[in-house]
């Protein structure tokens, strides 16, 4: 087995675990990551339309 795929399947185990025992935790996490990912898209929407409105 290579590294990376020994990282792979010890990145999904600690997620599951994650899951498992904090899931609050792990719900507060995801809600920051999509949260982020919003704001990201709404500041790159406004710098286009700015871009493109002159």
């Amino acid at each position: 087995m290579n590294v990376k795929k020994v990282l792979t399947y010890l990145a999904i185990a600690f997620v599951i675990f994650y899951l498992f025992t904090q899931p609050a935790n792990a719900a507060g996490a995801v809600r920051n990551v999509f949260g982020g990912i919003t704001t990201g898209a709404e500041r790159l929407s406004a710098f286009f339309t700015s871009l493109l409105s002159g």
